[in-house]
């Protein structure tokens, strides 16, 4: 009768075959690199390759390219932007949405209407005036529902980018 030799345990488990380990510590490292790499990208990139690597973004970024605003949204910063995604553009009928396109000076006007200088982190955020780039104020409400920007709910806040922050909101902000 044949014996096999019991496999030696530790801590009651079998050990594993040597390449086996090798190979699943190889595989946790490689995805704990990975990770870190995808988490560290998206702090790397600015605010406008933030937008569009989200891909929800694909109005406000064509937005930003007529009015000669993307440069601006690549420089140092910081900047608060709240973005608006595709669907809150796709609100506004079609022909006033063509319209202001093709109007370079109206357009920038709304899209700095968007944007605030500095960081400004869900956190610091409180209701209140809060100064845009393009001059004027946006009205900031914070509840327990939320926040509010004029008349924009913000969906998803602080996506963070190397120059300032992104707050997703489900409405295009237009100025007084």
């Amino acid at each position: 009768m044949k014996t096999c030799a019991k496999r030696p345990t530790i801590f009651g488990v079998a050990q594993l075959p040597v390449a086996l380990l090798a190979s699943l510590t190889g595989l946790i490292l490689l995805l704990a690199v990975g990770a870190n790499k995808v988490v560290a990208s998206s702090h790397e990139q600015d605010i406008v390759d933030t937008a569009v690597a989200a891909g929800s973004f694909k109005t406000l970024v064509t937005a930003l390219k007529e009015a000669g605003l993307v440069e601006t949204l690549k420089g140092k910063g910081p900047f608060t932007v709240f973005a608006p995604t595709d669907e809150a553009f796709a609100k506004i009928p079609k022909d006033q949405l063509n319209a202001l396109l093709a109007d370079q000076k109206k357009l920038t006007a709304v899209l700095t209407y968007h944007v605030v200088s500095g960081k400004a982190v869900a956190a610091d955020v409180k209701s209140g005036p809060l100064k845009t780039v393009q001059g004027q104020t946006l009205k900031v409400e914070v509840s327990s529902t939320g926040v509010q920007v004029d008349n924009a709910k913000v969906i998803k806040a602080d996506v963070m980018a190397s120059n300032g922050v992104i707050h997703v909101i489900d409405t295009v902000l237009m100025p007084k």
